[in-house]
This record gives structure tokens, sequence and C-alpha cells, in this order.
């Protein structure tokens, strides 16, 4: 197989596209650095497409190595015939390797394996022949009888077992089976009564009795049964109507010349389908359903991650930060306008568990503290004692002689940040509570940079996490950090090392190398100063460049996305428009002005500039660096308490959305749980992916549908508005 043209093919691509980004990756450039800066090389192919070809070539590679494992196995047991062989050779798919392989993968001894051995091959291969019927069937039987084989019965029925094995191990017969199961078959579950009371809260409660075909399956479905089944409080299986098993019978039947024996025949089909083919076949076609399950879970976890790390940063806000508790105290900390810590504290704020002095000093502190170092905003973690802390958080602002605003933070994953190595490291002097609740104000700060310290499991934006596929999940959330962190741009001189690790051409190790060289020898001058740092040789200063920024380097290009290896055409675009970099730092308005009259399209084609990189340069240089996080919308401050008492339903809010998935949607409305816009609520018209209409961060106009006190949840609605 030619895996460069037949991803190539697949993807609707040129061989030679496929082969030189195919080529820069093998050498070791990361997929961000590809996209941006090779863009001549690869026909402007961006990340996503690039990744998808990786995908693909890597599925081909690994494809030819099986087939190559294959042949070698069945050539080893003296088996490989060149019809086989040309086989296995042609296979397009691992399942056609897999299904040619299995007559000869090594097994355990069946009783069909024993009747071969006790001579029975022959007879079995006998009742092929179209004039055999049953009378000459009997006495060929005779031959065959030994000690092993006491008797005709015996021998007919060592024959059919053989015969239904053979079935069961056709791999065109597997094909056409898995085919038609995968489109006809019915997903059935039943709850297993003793186990019944182990599902205590009643979560797979609508799976007692559930059916439904295979292709209307939802993902959250599938996933829910699978674990339902994998905690033994559900049965569950793919059923087969009468007209798709009748299908499958007279397909393999038709297969049979010898139309004397058509009963028998029916009957051996009918033991190898129940017996052996139907168990395996329906086990495969659940984990290819299961397989697109987990592909679309990872796919809306990674769509969800992307948007909160996009979350705009409060930039320049001095931020307290809450974790509230009710026994041990409300943990307070307290960030300057640069995200270094100022103070932290105990309060014990909750008027219901706490004496009236204790409530009391709550409110000095609090209120001086807003004083002392100048806070914006108290961020309120939204775990355990949240909806007291943010009572008295709404009561004591109201007091301030500073305008102070609230939000409530989604603290997900702030404890396993505070009990994290790297969390020593930055505040060994600060207790596990307070690192937690530092984690909690900076990501009001710079989400961003403070989520990417933390398990992207931990963050709480996912569904059914722990169901799928665990490395392919991880990978998934990496590629998704990454492509975050270098589309964004990361200022070297204040990014942790944990941020570090995500930009391109940088591994953990050297991340932390960055951050030491920075600490012994103050801020980076420039991107040329990277070089000297310990583990960052050539190759890596190539890959991270571009991606890291200076903002104080005598070099203003230093400041941008473009990239060390293009400076020299910056400077000749800048000395078109009669500018120097002196010009660009000193008055970059000035210098925009100029280079906006530009006929850069002439400039390209009179230097040979490659187009794609040099129109990157321009852009760059007329518009500055931008962060894209500063077209979405930023949080939602609060200044006053929202709870169940204050609504009604048909009340309009606003609210943050929180989560996505495949049934709905999660939206912060200011109480203590979000509220869920199920996803037929979520329009007039009719909505088949919540991930195509909302994300994270998102602020969004709700309707109250229903409010159920007794369980705290609020239904919401979008429609009509």
């Amino acid at each position: 197989m030619d895996i460069l043209k037949a991803a190539a093919n697949e993807m609707g691509l040129k061989v030679v596209q496929v082969e030189s980004t195919m080529n820069l990756y093998d050498e070791g450039a990361t997929v961000p650095f590809i996209a941006r800066y090779r863009k001549e090389v690869t026909g402007n192919l961006d990340e996503e497409k690039i990744r998808e070809l990786i995908e693909k070539v890597s599925y081909y590679r690994n494809l030819e190595k099986r087939k190559e494992e294959v042949l070698r196995l069945i050539e080893e047991q003296g088996k490989l015939t060149e019809e086989l062989k040309t086989s296995i050779i042609n296979a397009v798919k691992l399942q056609e390797v897999e299904d040619l392989y299995l007559p000869y993968k090594k097994k355990k001894k069946t009783k069909a394996d024993v009747a071969a051995e006790n001579g029975l091959e022959p007879l079995s291969l006998f009742l092929m022949d179209k004039n055999v019927n049953m009378e000459a069937l009997k006495k060929e039987a005779e031959k065959y009888i030994n000690e092993q084989v006491p008797g005709i019965d015996e021998a007919i029925e060592g024959a059919k077992l053989i015969i239904a094995q053979n079935i069961s191990e056709n791999a065109k017969y597997r094909e056409s089976i898995r085919d038609r199961i995968s489109k006809y078959g019915v997903l059935t579950s039943k709850v297993i009564e003793k186990n019944k009371v182990n599902d205590v809260k009643g979560v797979y409660q609508d799976y007692y009795k559930y059916s439904e075909p295979l292709t209307r399956a939802a993902s959250h479905r599938i996933l829910a049964l699978n674990r339902g089944e994998n905690e033994k409080i559900l049965k569950v299986d793919i059923e087969i109507d009468e007209t798709t098993h009748k299908y499958i019978v007279d397909n393999i039947l038709r297969g049979f010349q010898n139309k004397n024996l058509t009963e028998f025949f029916t009957e051996v089909i009918e033991d190898s389908l129940s017996r052996l083919v139907y168990p395996s076949i329906k086990n495969e076609v659940r984990n290819i359903y299961t397989e697109k399950s987990e592909v679309e879970a990872i796919d809306i976890f990674k769509d969800n991650l992307e948007k909160l790390l996009l979350q705009p940063p409060l930039y320049k806000k001095a931020i307290m930060g809450l974790d509230p508790g009710y026994r041990t105290g409300c943990k307070l900390v307290v960030i300057n306008k640069d995200g270094f810590y100022e103070k932290d504290d105990v309060v014990f704020l909750v008027e219901e568990m706490h004496s009236p002095r204790q409530v009391s000093e709550a409110k000095k502190k609090i209120l001086q503290y807003i004083e002392d170092y100048d806070v914006d905003i108290i961020a309120i973690g939204n775990g355990t004692a949240s909806r007291e802390t943010e009572s008295f958080v709404a009561k004591v602002i109201k007091e301030s002689k500073k305008k102070v605003f609230y939000l409530i933070v989604n603290e997900a994953g702030a404890s396993v940040y505070s009990a994290s190595k790297l969390a020593k490291e930055e505040f060994p002097d600060l207790d596990v509570t307070a690192r937690g609740a530092v984690s909690i104000a900076r990501r009001i700060q710079d989400p961003m940079a403070e989520l990417v310290k933390i398990d992207p499991k931990s963050i709480g934006v996912g569904m059914y996490q722990h169901d799928v596929n665990q490395k392919t999940l991880n990978e998934s959330l990496e590629q998704t950090i990454e492509h975050v962190v270098n589309n964004v741009g990361v200022n070297i001189n204040t990014a942790s090392w944990a941020l570090l690790s995500y930009v391109s051409g940088i591994k953990k190790n050297v991340a932390k190398n960055l951050v030491d060289y920075r600490h012994e020898n103050g801020d980076f001058k420039k991107r040329a100063e990277l070089k000297k740092v310990k583990g960052l040789g050539a190759k890596a200063f190539e890959q991270m460049a571009g991606f890291i920024v200076i903002p104080d380097s005598a070099n203003p290009l230093d400041n941008t996305i473009i990239h060390p290896e293009s400076y020299k055409i910056a400077e000749k675009i800048l000395g078109e428009a009669g500018c120097s970099l002196k010009d660009l730092k000193a008055d970059i308005k000035g210098t925009q002005e100029k280079l906006e009259k530009l006929n850069i399209e002439k400039i390209i084609k009179e230097n040979e500039f490659g187009e794609e990189t040099a129109k990157d340069i321009y852009n760059a240089l007329l518009k500055g660096r931008r962060d894209p996080r500063e077209e979405f919308e930023k949080p939602l401050l609060r200044s006053d308490i929202l709870n169940m008492n204050d609504l009604a339903d048909g009340m309009i809010l606003e609210g943050t959305v929180r989560n996505v998935a495949k049934f709905g949607v999660f939206v912060d409305i200011g109480l203590k749980n979000d509220a869920l816009i199920h996803v037929s609520e979520l329009s007039n018209k009719f909505i088949s992916d919540p991930t195509k209409v909302l994300s994270v961060g998102e602020i969004i106009k709700v309707k109250i549908l229903s409010i159920d006190k007794n369980r705290g949840r609020v239904a919401l609605t979008r429609k009509g508005l």
C-alpha cells in the first residue's frame, strides 16, 4: 500500500502536501509550528487538518505493520496461500486483516478442533459435494468410525462442528454480519434484579427496561449503559430481529452448493450463529459504537476545555479568593494586579454556624482587605458553604467604600492543584487550603495560565470522562491545551513552567530550566537569549521562538508572532514603507498607517517571498499582537445574591454556560448548582447537537421553566428569547 497516496486520496489532498507535511512531523516539528510557520510546505493546512493527516498516516502505518506480522505468523504455520496473501496485502482496514487472520489465530482448543484431530475434516469437505444426500453421508461416515469416533452420529456431529467453526471464521461472512447487525441491531438493557439495590441513587433507572435501535442510540446513553454493565447493575445486549436473522442465514446458505441437505446446513448455520458468531460479532459491534461514542464524548470535552481556556483574562485586577467552608472556616487570599500572593487568612462567616463575634470579625477583615489591597473582584469557590459565603459577601460589599463585584468560580480541580508538587514549589510557605484559594482567584485573572496546571479531567467540563479510553482522552486534551497555549502565545517572563511545557518544542525539563534561568538572571531581554538556557538546542529554539513573546524587548518583533527566522522579511516590508524597527517601537500607530498603503502582493512578487508567510508577517506588523481571548465575553460579575426563593416560572435571567453535553447545557445563574437547559429547550427549531449552538463561557439570556426546590434543581429554556 502506498500510505501517503492513500491518505491523500482519503483527505482530498495532493500527495506532495502529505509527503512534505509528514516529513516535517517525522523530523520532530510540532503541529502548531508546522501550521503557522510552514504554510508554503503544507499547502496552507491548518492544525486540525494536520492532526487528521497524522492520524490517518499513523493508522495506515500500523495497518502495514500488522499485515507483515500476520503474514509471518500464518507462514510459520505453513498455511499461507497466494490467495490469502493477496487478500491480506490488499486489505484497507485493520478489521479485515484480523478477520482473515482469525482461522489461524492461536486459541483454546474447541470441539471442532478435536473433531479435526479425530480425522473428520475430510468428511466435512465431502458434505460440500452437491450430489451428496443423507444416505450417502451416513455411508461415508462409516469410514471414520474409530476409538475416538464410536458411531455414525458422532462422525456426522464432528463434521457439523467443523463446518460451524469454518462459518464463524469466514472473513466475508463476518464482515457482512457485522454490517447487518450495525445497521439493524437493537440495543437493549435490563436491570439485574439481585444487584438493583446497589443502584442507590437510581442512576440507571432509565435503563432498567430499555430498547432502542443501535443507529439511534446517543453516545451518552451508550457510555451510560457500558458503565451500568461494568458496575453489574445492567445486562446489556444487542437483539437481532427475525428479518435480519433470516437474511443472514439465507446469505450463508447460498454459499453451500449442495441442495440435497438444505435442512442439515440450516441447522449447522443456526448453531454457528447462536454459539459462535453472534456473541463475538455483537461484542465487536458494541466496541465500534463505543469507540464512536468515546470520540464524540472526547470531542465535546476538547471543545469545552478549549472554550474554558479561552475565557478572557481579567488582567490588572486585584482579586480576593474565597474557598468556602463550614467547620474549618472560609480560606481567604488576596492576589495583586500582577497575580502575586499578598495575604491569606481564615474567616468564619456562616451566620447559622459561627458566633456573632466571628461573623462580625469576618466582615471587618474583608472590608479592611478590600481597602488595604485595593481589591476589585471577589472570587468565591462553588463548593461547600458557597451559598452562605455568597450571601455574606453580597451584604458586605454594599458597605465597601470601593465598588467591588463578586463572581462564583467553578473550583473543580483547585484541591488537586493545591496538593500538587507544582503548588508546593510555587507556595512552599502556604498550606493546602490557601493554595486552593489562590487557584480560585488566579483562574479569574488568567484562566489559561492557571488551568493548565491542573489535570484537565479534574476541571469539570467533561461528561463520562472516566468511561472513555484514557490514553486517547489524555492525548486529545493535551493537544487541545497545546493548541490554545500556542494560539494565545506566552510571555516568557511571567509564565510558570507548567504553562511553558505546552509551548511548541518545550519539554518539561526545559520549561523548568527556563524558569530557573529567569530566577537566576532576571527577565529575558530578547528571544535570542533563550538559546543560553540549558537543554534548549537549535531545534527546540526553532519550534518555540515564535510562540514566546517578550513585551519589553528592544526588538519589537520579539513581541509578535513573527518567527526570528523571518525577521529579515519583516524588516524588508518595514523598509518598503519607509520605516525601521525603531519606528515600529517608538510610533506603532504611525508605522501601521504607512504599512497600510503598501502593495504587499507586489513586494512578495519582487522579493520572491513565500506568499502565505509574507502575508502573515505583514498582518502581524499591521495589527500588532492581539490576544485571541479578547474576542470572547468577559465573565459575568455580580453585586447581589440570588436564591431559589427569588425565582419564579417565566423569569428571564442572564447566566454563564458552564458545561455543554449532548443532552443539554448547564448554566450558572447565580445559584449553588448550575441549572439545565435540556436540548429540547434550546430553540424553537430542532437542535441535534448543543455544542454547535452554545459553548463554555458564553453569557446568555434564559427563562425559568420549572423549579424543584426539594432537589435544588432549576430547568431553563431559551424558547421565545
